[in-house]
């Protein structure tokens, strides 16, 4: 929790803009809070709280959040503790990829199935699947597929 013995120390420049972080222009709630809770952490301009509890408590924050803040201070500056984590990649992996989608616009373009008029978003999301282009998809994920790429099925 928060490494025993580390001290944050912030020269002039990191204090001015932590401080001004905090209290002007529009920023997220929680990186407000983060860096109210390094000038809180910090000795060179006088200790403010005994503890990191206090600290907690001042902020409305856990003591393990205060510990984490610290930690990401200590790590990677004040960069760190203003800017969120970049996800390296999406929770879900998407399921039409570049190929699929050459296929879902050339079956599109094709001719409908015997007794059909048209396609429909229903039968091309039936068709990709009875190909085995796709394991499975929704008519909802060929809609936006086609919306992304502009093309119209009228």
């Amino acid at each position: 929790m928060g490494r025993p013995g580390a001290e944050i120390i912030l020269n002039a420049e990191e204090y001015k803009r932590l401080k001004d972080y905090s209290t002007k222009g529009i920023h997220p709630a929680r990186l407000i809070t983060r860096a109210k809770v390094i000038l809180d952490l910090d000795t060179s301009h006088g200790k403010r709280f005994s503890s990191m509890e206090a600290v907690g408590d001042n902020n409305s924050i856990s003591r393990k959040a205060v510990a984490d803040i610290k930690n990401v201070y200590i790590e990677s500056g004040v960069d760190g503790v203003l800017q969120r984590k970049k996800r390296k990649a999406p929770p879900i992996e998407p399921k039409v990829d570049g190929d699929k989608e050459a296929h879902l616009v050339a079956l599109c373009c094709s001719e409908p199935p015997e007794g059909y008029a048209r396609w429909t978003v229903r039968l091309i999301a039936s068709k990709m699947v009875e190909l085995e282009i796709i394991d499975s998809i929704s008519y909802v994920t060929v809609q936006r597929t086609l919306k992304k790429r502009n093309l119209s099925l009228i």
